[in-house]
C-alpha cells in the first residue's frame, strides 16, 4: 500500500509539473487572460479628410474593435487621427506634448528611424512578442523581413505584409480613352513618343480649353525618377540618393526628369500656375483631382477600392465618357526602351511603440495585432456585415460601394485601420485580389484591365529585374533628420524655377540651384549614406 501511494503521489507531481510546463509554453491567445486593471493604448489612424465618410477616431468600426477585442481583454483602444498630408507635423506635436500614440507607425522607413533615433520609441524584445503574438511573428518570418527590426543594433520594429510587393496592385492611373480615339488612337500610348504624339494631337484638336495635363509641386520628398535610372546603375548611387525622406535634386536621374518636365511644360501640357494651385494628391483640395473630373485634364490616378468617388463623379460630369487604364512605358527617347519603376518595400507599416507606453500598454498593443491578424476578424474589418456592405458571389465576398450607412467602412476599405496588419487586402489569387478592389457601380467595368494591367508591369519591369525599392540603413542618417525639412522647402521653390525656365536656361539654372542645395545639407547628407553602405550598413540592389 505504501508502495501504491509513493507511486501515485508521484504521478500526480509529474502530472502537475507537466501542466506548469504546459501553461509556461503556452503562446499567443490561447494563453491570454483580461488585464486586472483597464488598459488603454492608442492607435493612429490617417486622416484622409474624404467628403461623406465618418471620423477616422470614432466610428461603427473603431467601436466594433473596441467591442470584439477591447472589452474582452479589459483594454481602452482610443484612435489618434493623423492628417495623411501631415503626417510628420502632426506626430512631431504628440511627442512633443508627451502624448506619442502607444502604436507608431508609417510606411516611409526614414520617418520611423528618426523617431527611433530621437528617443520616441522604445526597444523591443522580438521573442517576447512571438509570444504574445505569434501569427503576427510568423508572418513576418515568412516574409523575410525579422533584418528590417533593428536600428543602430537595437530591436525597435514589428513590421506588416506588403502583398505582390514588386508590383502594385492597388493604384491606377486612368486616361482618357474617348480623347485618344478623337486623335486618332485605339490604344493606350505604349511609347513616349506615342505619349508626346498623342498629347499634342490632343492639344491642336482643342478638346479642352485648359492644359491637358496636371502638375502639381512635390508634397513629399520622394522623386518618382525611376524611369531615368541608368540600366546598369551604380549601386553607391542608388544608396546615397534613392529616398522616401530627401529630394535628390542633385543626381543626374532628376536632372533628366526635370528637363524632361521643362521640355513638357514648354509645349503647353501644364498650367502656368501650376506652382500656385494646391494640388495635393489624394487631399479634399486636390485641384488635380478636380480638374480631371470636370473633363478637363487627360489623367489621374488613384488607389483602388469597391467605392472611388472621384471615378463616381467623373462619370457623373462626364457622361458618355470612356476611360482606359495607362501602362508602364519607357521614357527613353533613344536607344533600348525599358521600362523601369520603384517597387515598394518588401513591407507594409514598420509599427514601433512609443517610449512612454507601459509594460502593460506594449502587451495590449501586441494583443490587438495578434487578434486583428486572425482571418476571421480581418475579413470583418476588410468588408463589414454581410447583406449590408458586401454579399458574396462565387464565395469571395464583393463590396457594395454605393453603400453610405451607419456599418460603411471608411477609406480604401478599412484600410487606414487593418495596415496594421497588411498594407493591401488580399482575397485569395492576385486576380480575386484585384477584383475586390475593383470600382462597383460604374459605366465601365476595369476589374480586367486592372488584371491585364498587373499582369503586363509584372512581365515588363518586375520579371526583367527593374523594379526595385529604395535602401534600408541599418544605422540612423542623422544629417537627414536635420535637413530634410528644410531641404524639402527647397526642393519645392527649384523643382517649380526649373520646370518653368526658359529651356536654354535650364542647364545653369540647374547647377547654381544645384550646388545651393548641397551647401544646406545634402552633401552632408550623401556623405553620410555613402559612409553607411560602404560599412555595410544598408540593403542592396536585388542581383548585384
Amino acid at each position: 500500500m505504501k508502495r501504491i501511494v509513493s507511486l501515485f503521489l508521484a504521478l500526480v507531481m509529474c502530472l502537475g509539473m507537466l501542466s506548469i510546463a504546459s501553461a509556461e509554453e503556452a503562446t499567443g491567445m490561447a494563453a491570454w487572460t483580461p488585464f486586472e486593471e483597464r488598459v488603454t493604448i492608442t492607435v493612429p489612424v490617417y486622416d484622409r479628410s474624404k467628403a461623406g465618410y465618418p471620423a477616422v477616431d470614432d466610428n461603427y468600426w473603431t467601436q466594433w474593435i473596441q467591442k470584439e477585442f477591447g472589452d474582452k481583454w479589459n483594454i481602452e483602444v482610443d484612435y489618434v487621427a493623423i492628417p495623411r498630408g501631415d503626417v510628420m507635423t502632426k506626430y512631431s506635436m504628440l511627442i512633443a506634448a508627451k502624448q506619442t500614440p502607444t502604436i507608431m507607425m508609417e510606411y516611409d522607413y526614414p520617418k520611423v528611424a528618426q523617431w527611433a533615433t530621437d528617443g520616441a520609441m522604445q526597444t523591443i524584445d522580438l521573442e517576447a512578442f512571438a509570444k504574445i503574438a505569434p501569427t503576427y511573428y510568423g508572418k513576418m518570418v515568412e516574409n523575410n523581413q525579422l533584418n528590417y527590426t533593428d536600428i543602430n543594433g537595437e530591436t525597435y520594429f514589428v513590421l506588416s505584409e506588403r502583398p505582390y510587393y514588386n508590383t502594385g496592385y492597388t493604384w491606377y492611373t486612368f486616361v482618357r480613352m474617348d480623347w485618344l480615339r478623337a486623335v486618332g488612337y485605339d490604344h493606350v500610348p505604349a511609347s513616349y513618343e506615342e505619349y508626346v504624339d498623342a498629347i499634342n494631337k490632343i492639344i491642336e484638336a482643342g478638346l479642352t480649353d485648359t492644359a491637358p495635363l496636371g502638375l502639381g509641386i512635390p508634397t513629399a520628398a520622394y522623386v518618382a525618377n525611376f524611369a531615368f535610372h541608368d540600366q546598369d546603375l551604380v549601386e553607391a548611387e542608388w544608396a546615397q540618393h534613392c529616398s522616401l525622406g530627401t529630394a535628390s535634386l542633385t543626381w543626374e536621374p532628376t536632372y533628366r526628369l526635370l528637363k524632361r518636365l521643362n521640355a513638357e511644360y514648354h509645349m503647353g501640357w501644364y498650367s502656368s500656375e501650376f506652382d500656385l494651385e494646391k494640388n495635393t494628391v489624394g487631399a479634399a483640395s486636390d485641384q488635380l483631382q478636380t480638374d480631371f473630373i470636370n473633363g478637363k485634364t487627360y489623367s489621374y490616378g488613384g488607389y483602388m477600392a469597391a467605392n472611388v468617388d472621384w471615378l463616381n463623379a467623373f462619370y457623373a460630369n462626364n457622361p458618355g465618357a470612356e476611360l482606359a487604364i495607362a501602362g508602364a512605358y519607357s521614357v527613353e527617347e533613344e536607344g533600348v526602351a525599358t521600362a523601369r519603376n520603384r517597387a515598394d518595400n518588401p513591407f507594409g507599416m514598420i509599427v514601433g511603440f512609443s517610449s512612454y507606453a507601459t509594460e502593460d500598454q506594449l502587451k495590449a498593443a501586441w494583443m490587438l495585432m495578434e487578434w486583428m491578424i486572425q482571418p476571421e476578424n480581418l475579413f470583418v474589418l476588410e468588408n463589414g456585415v454581410e447583406g449590408v456592405t458586401y454579399t458574396m458571389v462565387d464565395g469571395k465576398p464583393v463590396v457594395d460601394g454605393s453603400y453610405m450607412g451607419d456599418m460603411m467602412l471608411n477609406h480604401n476599405m478599412n484600410i487606414d485601420m487593418t495596415c496594421l496588419v497588411h498594407a493591401s487586402k488580399v482575397v485569395g489569387t492576385i486576380e480575386e485580389s484585384i477584383a475586390s478592389i475593383a470600382p462597383q457601380g460604374l459605366p465601365q467595368d476595369f476589374t480586367q484591365m486592372m488584371i491585364d494591367s498587373w499582369y503586363a508591369n509584372t512581365k515588363a519591369i518586375a520579371d526583367a529585374g527593374n523594379a526595385y525599392s529604395d535602401p534600408i540603413f541599418a544605422v540612423a542618417i542623422e544629417s537627414e533628420a536635420e535637413y530634410t525639412a528644410t531641404l524639402l522647402s527647397l526642393y519645392q521653390e527649384y523643382y517649380a524655377k526649373l520646370v518653368k525656365c526658359d529651356p536654354d536656361e535650364f542647364d545653369d539654372l540647374y547647377a547654381e540651384l544645384s550646388q545651393e542645395y548641397l551647401d544646406a545639407g545634402y552633401q552632408e547628407i550623401i556623405d553620410e549614406r555613402l559612409e553607411a553602405y560602404e560599412a555595410g550598413q544598408t540593403t542592396k540592389l536585388p542581383n548585384r
